[in-house]
């Protein structure tokens, strides 16, 4: 995946989410007699613009994609001419304000939610949420968990998907304490209190590997297809079509068993015994770590496995399948379920439950955006549904200089009669562009450590 891609996936994930935000704003501030002056997407050097003869609005391209703005007729940026005073933004009733500033903020939620209604249209094959392995020294394992179990909900709260199951665990993130798991075994529920710490503070490990428990994974034998010219295995002797025994003395009962062994360990030196040709080979490996776009390191072997067709029993398979009525409710819970993981998230980063070092800047969106492109569009659709439930939320925070540090400001006036002073408004501002600016600042250092 080369630069040039990434930013091209970068724009085509970011430019439709701020022309959308920001027409939100044009569109309700048009509508409620508000002259617009300038629509423009991006920052920066203008790249492109033109004026509408009929309504006289500029609208524009600048050079970077990383925000956009509506502005407006307004008494306090500039002379108004008595016969446009009612058509200033200033002069307009508070509620009428609180409508423009919310238009944008909303219609990214409403996006998502389309987003994530044409994904859930098309029938798919999915996992049931039957466990398929318990890992051995994990809370699932001391609580018994077994192999077969059938999860049904977590803390209460119904899942019928592993997707649904993940949304519910990321809500206890940086908690110590207990997780309800409820599972159906022979027929009945049984309740599982699964022991946790801090739970998944340190989010280089998925939600499931921390607890102990998997969904079904087909039996792949350990077996060697290709190397990778470049890659640590064929450097110290590894060969096509050997079978991985064992890692440090633990056996490996199957593929997967190697990949977790291997992606846990980068940088470090293991013994790997083989079998080639009927006869065991010891070898010892360090396999390169890799940093993904999070700037989790995993280690890679640069060795590839070919198993062929393979069959999942249907006893862990359920087709999903909704009707665009069924599919729109969905879409709307699912947009509410990431709005309060996102709120959630945002005050145990607060309270210290979760490191700062998961802010993520530019350069990570873009990484993931050029992943998300890779792996196909349906990937980058919920990528993108997901950014825009982001940009939504963030820019509803009651701080000065988003959109609702301003809606403060307005339901204030509702309540007092009269405007916030100038001078209280003028240090909101300094006030919200540090939080801004150390937020954007620390999301910038947290990407390059990733790079």
């Amino acid at each position: 995946m080369n630069a040039l891609f990434i930013i091209v996936a970068a724009i085509l994930l970011l430019g439709p989410l701020i022309a959308i935000h920001e027409f939100g704003h044009y569109i309700v501030a048009r509508k409620l007699g508000v002259k617009v002056l300038v629509y423009s997407i991006g920052f920066g050097p203008t790249l492109l613009k033109w004026t509408s003869k009929k309504s006289g609005i500029q609208y524009q391209l600048s050079a970077l994609p990383l925000g956009g703005y509506v502005k407006m007729l307004d008494e306090r940026e500039g002379d108004v001419s008595e016969e446009d005073l009612p058509k200033a933004f200033n002069r307009q009733h508070p509620w009428k304000r609180i409508a423009i500033v919310a238009a944008g903020p909303l219609i990214n939620l409403v996006f998502a939610v389309l987003l994530f209604w044409i994904l859930f249209l098309p029938s798919q094959e999915q996992l049931n949420t039957k466990v398929g392995k318990v890992i051995p020294g994990t809370p699932a394992a001391t609580v018994q968990m077994k192999s077969g179990d059938l999860i049904t909900a977590v803390d209460g709260t119904p899942v019928s998907t592993w997707e649904k199951l993940n949304f519910a665990l990321v809500d206890r993130v940086g908690e110590t304490g207990t997780i309800e798991i409820q599972a159906e075994r022979q027929g009945q529920i049984r309740t599982f209190n699964l022991p946790v710490q801090n739970f998944l503070k340190d989010q280089s490990q998925s939600t499931l590997d921390v607890l102990g428990f998997t969904p079904y994974r087909p039996h792949i034998p350990a077996v060697i297809s290709k190397l990778s010219e470049d890659g640590a295995a064929i450097r110290q002797g590894m060969k096509n079509g050997d079978k991985i025994i064992a890692i440090n003395g633990v056996k490996m009962n199957d593929w997967f068993d190697v990949v977790q062994v291997v992606q846990a360990s980068p940088e470090k030196l293991l013994k790997i015994d083989v079998l080639r040709n009927s006869q065991l080979v010891q070898l010892e490996v360090m396999p390169q770590g890799k940093r993904d776009s999070m700037g989790n390191v995993t280690g890679m072997l640069g060795v590839q496995n070919n198993p062929g067709k393979v069959i999942i029993p249907d006893e862990y398979k359920q087709m999903i399948q909704y009707s665009p009525a069924e599919a729109g409710i969905k879409a709307v819970e699912k947009t509410g379920q990431i709005s309060s993981m996102i709120l959630n998230s945002i005050v145990k980063m607060v309270r210290g439950l979760i490191g700062l070092e998961n802010l993520s800047g530019p350069i990570t969106i873009a990484k993931v955006a050029g992943q998300s492109a890779e792996m196909g569009w349906q990937t980058f659709i919920s990528f993108m549904a997901l950014m825009s439930v982001s940009l939504g939320i963030l820019n509803l925070l009651p701080i000065p200089m988003l959109d609702g540090g301003h809606l403060v400001y307005y339901f204030v006036e509702l309540l007092r009669g009269k405007p916030v002073s100038e001078q209280i408004q003028l240090v909101g501002l300094k006030i919200g562009m540090v939080l801004l600016g150390s937020m954007m600042l620390l999301a910038l250092f947290n990407d390059f450590m990733r790079l």
